[in-house]
Order: C-alpha cells, then sequence, then structure tokens
C-alpha cells in the first residue's frame, strides 16, 4: 500500500522534512503499512517488534496486563502519532505492551534498523527524522511521568482533580473535552469506573466542575487545585 505523502508531512515525525526529502526517505527506509478494524491487535506485548509504528489514521490504545492480569491503559496514540519507539530505541526485540485499533486504522511500521542506521543514501532527511523523534521521546516521558503522579496521589478525588486541572491547562481555559471515555479514563486513572463516577457527581453537587457526556467546566479552579495537591 503505497503512502500518501501529502497527508503525513504535518506528523510531528516528518516536521521539517520537504515532500521531495520525505518522499526520497521513504524509498530508503522501506516501510510496511497495514490495514486494522476496530478492535484488532496491531501489536501484542512480547510479540516480536515489527519496527516503529506510525499512526496513518484512525486510533488505537496501548495497554499493559501485570502478572495477576489486570489490565491498565498506558495511553491513546492519535492519528499521526508513534508507537514502539522506546523499545526500538532501547535495542528491544519485543513489543513491550499490546496496542489496539479503538477505530478503523491504517499503520506504518518502519523497521528498526532502517531508522536508527544510516540509509544507503544518506538522506538529508534523516537527520531530521531522528531529531523529531527525540523530541516526541522527551515528550512523552513528561506524559509518563504526569501519569506516574497520578497513580502517587492516594485519594480518588485528588486524581481525579489532578487529572481535570492538567486538561484544563491543555486546553487554555475552564471548558473542555474529555480526551477519553469513562470507562478508559477510570484505567487510566487506577480506579474503578462506579467510584470515579460518584466522585466526579459529588465534585458537581459541591459546584467545583459541571459536565455533560465528555464535556467538563471547571466552576471554582481554587478549589480544584486545593484537591489536587
Amino acid at each position: 500500500m503505497q503512502v500518501k505523502i501529502h497527508e503525513i508531512m504535518n506528523f510531528a515525525l516528518f516536521c521539517g522534512i520537504s515532500e521531495a526529502d520525505l518522499e526520497q526517505m521513504l524509498r530508503c527506509i522501506c516501510p510496511e503499512v497495514k490495514k486494522y478494524g476496530r478492535g484488532e491487535t496491531v501489536a501484542a506485548a512480547n510479540e516480536p517488534l515489527k519496527g516503529i509504528g506510525v499512526l496513518l489514521s484512525g486510533e488505537a490504545e496501548v495497554k499493559r496486563e501485570s502478572a495477576s492480569g489486570a489490565k491498565s491503559i498506558i495511553g491513546f496514540v492519535e492519528k499521526g502519532g508513534v508507537f514502539g519507539e522506546m523499545a526500538a530505541f532501547s535495542g528491544g526485540r519485543v513489543w513491550p505492551a499490546t496496542v489496539t485499533a479503538k477505530t478503523d486504522c491504517t499503520v506504518m511500521f518502519i523497521p528498526t534498523a532502517r531508522f536508527l542506521g544510516n540509509c544507503g543514501r544518506s538522506c538529508a532527511a534523516h537527520k531530521a527524522l531522528i531529531h523529531n523523534m527525540l523530541r516526541i521521546l522527551s515528550e512523552k516521558a513528561v506524559s509518563l511521568s504526569r501519569k506516574v503522579e497520578y497513580l502517587s496521589i492516594k485519594s480518588m478525588r485528588g486524581k481525579i482533580c489532578a487529572y481535570l486541572l492538567e486538561q484544563s491547562e491543555l486546553s487554555g481555559g475552564s471548558a473542555f473535552i474529555l480526551p477519553m471515555n469513562r470507562n478508559d479514563l477510570a484505567d487510566y486513572l487506577g480506579v474503578s469506573r462506579p467510584s470515579m463516577s460518584r466522585e466526579m457527581g459529588r465534585l458537581r453537587d459541591e459546584g467545583v466542575i459541571d459536565f455533560y457526556m465528555s464535556g467538563v467546566r471547571i466552576l471554582d479552579m481554587d478549589r480544584l487545585k486545593k484537591f489536587a495537591s
């Protein structure tokens, strides 16, 4: 399946690379493109690493399973996002987590050796590609650090308020749309779905927040910050 260059030029991984250079680079690294239906496994934990995945379309979620069988959401991948890069850069040979298609999606797999090594044509764009990936890795490290902070907060109210505070900061306002549904959010925060819904209901009754469906509005920022601290 052929990759449409003009559709991926604005992806973070290919930022600053011209259309001509990007086309030449893709010829050098010979990526594999595959389609997946909703619910299909894109990559299974502990199976051989195919390479660095780039989501060309759709959405996917990344989950990890504990020894006891409990599953937790590590994060989500949207169009233009990448996955498997941490394993690739650390020399891993297997997928560290399971990636599942949340919607129908198309994925481009870039072979690790061709991504990290020098391509035969010494593409000028290859350096930009590595630079972009390092920036993506840094951003993901910050995101994972935030999740560790959520998990370290003992109270459920504290976890919820800290997450809502972050979403408010990311959106630049007091009203925003949650990027995941309630079930996924509960998994992400490491709490039960019913208990989380009850706690959000209490926050609404106390006049701290208001919400409808996936939309949330912060009514009392000072109290939200106090609960999140």
